[in-house]
């Protein structure tokens, strides 16, 4: 897990990058796909509309022929005397049966209008009498057709040619119904006004269908006629007629007011392409309904056309994978070297590749680390110049008082007449300058630190006897290797004046010895001891000591760790009333 987080930390753009595109490239191939497949759909509904609109259009002049046809037959039936005089006089038993025979042959003038065409004509007059040129045709009796909604609805509007639905079980039980579309018109003196019967004329709606759109009918290709309220008259679905379809009706009100030929709509939870045509001389409506998914179902191939879009975005990815990462990736490596490049000690140039921004930013960065290392060089070079200043500036800088008691005392000895001891007191002191004071190299050997040590300690037992003793257990095998200068004094001038003032006698050994690649110096007391600092693991002082030469036991600390690195340096243990261990780590250096 935090190998997979460190990987999305260094390709934080690319992934960002990646899946922005990614995201982008699927929502525009399915915004392009979806109306690939509206606009298609919307385009064969458009043509197929066309070519549906034309045949709703020969199917409407078949129907208009039907009209024709009756129409023709009514004006020849009211411009009939004959057939007015009939319907209109009351007569006897022998003249009935004349009127009958009158009747038929009055009839048999509406054969040209009915040829090819299964229609049958009542006549109904006012008189009671009543002719049909074929009574098995006819679906009604006459007391039934007299009494009926039809006949009723005929007469409130006398001079209008009407058509209405019917249904009337068929003779034989178990055969269902037998269905009819009936046309009537009033018989009327056309001077007076005087209704004088009614004709009717029945056609099987069977036969009406076969006669105008059957031809045109297939599966999910359907047919239907509808009247003002909404009942289906005739259809290719015999179940529906009938029945009442008014959301039929609330499409053609949409139609008419967005003055479309067609449209798509539902129709019991399933999608259709309705086309719509107004039948004046019926005062109906006829309904061209597709079903979507049977017509245009296998027109667009959408799974293929899923997998062609999934093909291509899996190619998308892939080009965008790549070129995604190569943009990227000299960014990635960037950041990379730019986070580690303070482990690396600013010493490690970037790559410069990739794009025009990248290498930009690389030049950049490198050349920042040249300045870098430039103002570092300077850096280490001025604390250098300033070491060796504070250095030369300290070696002058001889404690006076030390400078004061040690002429005393040289003094009084030469007042006792002690010429060898004066003599002795006189020459480490000497010595003790030259080293201090004269030599401003920062390094010397083992050899002359512990000389100079040596004589220090001797002109401080000249003051004040020879109650501290100071032995030296140096080996052979290290007295030529460098040192830096004063690295053991501060400690041995801190034994004397500060580490014996409970106790007025003691020991300091000094201890020199090399362990691998490491030398070590000690100087370990038995004197009071003192608290240790936890964090610098230095003595605690209560003011800011100088010592001899001016130099602390914080600076030998700072100015070993300076030279060598901070893996060396000075640590101090003591205990109170035990003593006190300074030890001393440095790098072994022969030079």
């Amino acid at each position: 897990m935090k190998w997979i987080s460190k990987r999305f930390r260094y390709n934080g753009l690319f992934t960002i990058m990646f899946f922005i595109t990614i995201f982008i490239i699927t929502i525009v191939s399915v915004a392009i796909t979806w109306a690939t497949i509206r606009m298609s759909e919307n385009f064969f509904y458009e043509k197929f509309s066309i070519m549906n609109a034309k045949v709703m259009s020969q199917v409407k002049d078949s129907m208009e022929y039907y009209n024709y046809s009756i129409v023709l037959a009514s004006n020849n039936l009211l411009q009939n005397g004959t057939v007015q005089s009939v319907l209109s006089e009351d007569a006897g038993d022998q003249e009935t049966m004349e009127a009958y025979y009158t009747l038929g042959q009055q009839m048999k003038r509406l054969q040209p209008y009915m040829a090819g065409k299964d229609i049958s004509v009542l006549v109904m007059g006012k008189n009671g009498l009543v002719y049909t040129t074929d009574r098995s045709y006819w679906p009604i009796s006459d007391m039934e057709l007299k009494d009926s909604s039809i006949t009723e609805q005929t007469m409130k509007q006398p001079r209008k040619l009407m058509y209405h639905y019917h249904y009337q079980p068929r003779k034989n039980a178990g055969t269902g119904e037998e269905r009819f579309m009936i046309a009537s018109k009033a018989l009327m003196q056309r001077s007076t006004g005087n209704i004088y019967g009614a004709m009717y004329f029945a056609v099987k709606e069977s036969e009406f269908k076969h006669r105008t759109y059957d031809n045109y009918t297939s599966p999910g290709n359907d047919f239907y006629i509808l009247d003002r309220q909404g009942t289906i008259i005739s259809s290719s679905q015999e179940e529906r007629i009938g029945t009442s379809e008014t959301k039929l009706l609330t499409y053609a009100e949409r139609m008419e007011a967005d003055n479309s030929h067609y449209l798509v709509g539902k129709i019991k939870g399933k999608e259709y392409l309705i086309l719509k045509e107004y039948l004046p001389f019926f005062d109906m409506y006829m309904f061209n309904v597709i079903d979507k998914e049977t017509a245009f179902g296998d027109l667009i191939d959408k799974k293929n056309m899923i997998f062609i879009v999934l093909g291509i975005v899996l190619l998308a990815v892939i080009i965008v994978f790549l070129v995604t990462r190569r943009v990227t990736n000299s960014l990635s490596l960037l950041v990379r070297k730019i986070i580690n490049a303070s482990k690396n000690d600013f010493d490690e140039y970037v790559p410069v590749s990739g794009t025009y921004e990248t290498k930009e930013i690389g030049q950049a960065f490198n050349l920042m680390l040249d300045e870098i290392q430039e103002y570092m060089d300077e850096l280490v070079l001025s604390q250098q110049l300033r070491r060796n200043a504070e250095l030369a500036a300290l070696q002058q800088q001889i404690n006076p008082h030390f400078l004061y008691n040690t002429l005393t005392s040289i003094k009084f000895m030469v007042q006792q007449g002690e010429k060898a001891e004066t003599e002795a007191t006189i020459h480490a002191l000497i010595s003790l300058l030259q080293n201090t004071v004269g030599n401003v190299s920062e390094t010397i050997t083992v050899a002359q630190e512990v000389e100079n040590l040596k004589h220090y300690v001797l002109i401080n037992q000249k003051r004040y006897g020879e109650r501290i003793k100071v032995n030296y257990f140096i080996s052979p095998d290290c007295l030529s290797y460098k040192v830096p200068k004063l690295v053991l004094q501060p400690f041995m001038e801190n034994a004397f004046f500060h580490g014996f003032n409970q106790k007025h006698e003691g020991s300091i050994n000094v201890l020199i010895w090399k362990d691998g690649g490491t030398l070590i110096c000690e100087t370990v007391d038995n004197g009071d001891g003192m608290e240790i600092s936890a964090e610098t693991k230095l003595p605690k002082q209560k003011r800011k000591q100088q010592l001899f030469s001016g130099i602390g036991v914080k600076n030998v600390h700072e100015r070993i760790q300076l030279m060598y690195g901070e893996e060396y340096g000075v640590t101090i243990s003591s205990e109170l009333g035990e003593g006190t261990k300074v030890h001393i780590t440095m790098p072994i250096n022969k030079d």
